[in-house]
């Protein structure tokens, strides 16, 4: 490696905590669509103090990351279909459909 830093592949991060029934549910959403669940990465909450302290009132927060930056995306609905969230996060992704 050289010294260089690894850089990860783009990818989508959901902050989540255990017994999350919107959480579960946009997780089970997001599994649906191929180049999402892909690249989904959980991260339980109540495993880090900073992420209990910034989205414990938040959750389900779902990011984009892409390097070292993390870009929190809007919130959806939980009446949101899997075709709607798929549209919504088409330009985070190349659908691989």
């Amino acid at each position: 490696m050289h010294g260089k830093a690894m850089v990860s592949e783009p990818h989508f991060v959901l902050y989540s905590k255990l017994g999350c029934h919107l959480c579960e549910g946009l997780e089970e959403k997001l599994r649906q669509i191929p180049a999402v669940a892909a690249s989904l990465e959980i991260r339980d909450i109540a495993s880090r103090e900073a992420w209990l302290a910034r989205y414990r009132l938040e959750i389900p927060v779902l990011c984009w990351v892409e390097g070292d930056r993390e870009t929190e995306l809007p919130r959806f609905s939980p009446r949101a279909t899997v075709a709607q969230i798929q549209v919504r996060l088409r330009r985070y992704v190349r659908d691989s459909d």
